[in-house]
């Protein structure tokens, strides 16, 4: 179960990060309210999965897994650049988040 709340925690945290953009700085109500609110809920819920979950693994797969999808929300939906070297960069985070899971330590 601390995986699941690990992975929604992730997905509100990616929800929350895409809204940045679109709150202006935070002078628009209805997107920063939605962007604090995932924020919220991805605190929450991680705070709960590391009970059972090693932090360091946690906030591995947080991190990584956060980061690729942000990248990949920024190149379809806000028409963000994609070039060889950040797919590279991608590439070395998740071996880096796959590296810390197989240690076997958890």
């Amino acid at each position: 179960m601390a995986y699941v709340l690990l992975g929604i925690a992730i997905l509100a945290e990616v929800l929350a990060t895409s809204l940045i953009k679109s709150t202006a700085g935070f002078s628009r109500l209805w997107p920063t309210v939605a962007c604090l609110g995932g924020y919220a809920l991805a605190f929450l819920l991680l705070a709960q999965a590391v009970k059972e979950i090693p932090v360091g693994v946690a906030y591995a797969l947080w991190s990584g897994l956060g980061t690729a999808a942000i990248v990949a929300i920024g190149a379809v939906f806000l028409g963000e650049s994609v070039g060889l070297t950040k797919l590279t960069g991608i590439a070395l985070i998740i071996a880096g988040v796959v590296i810390v899971n197989l240690t076997g330590e958890h």
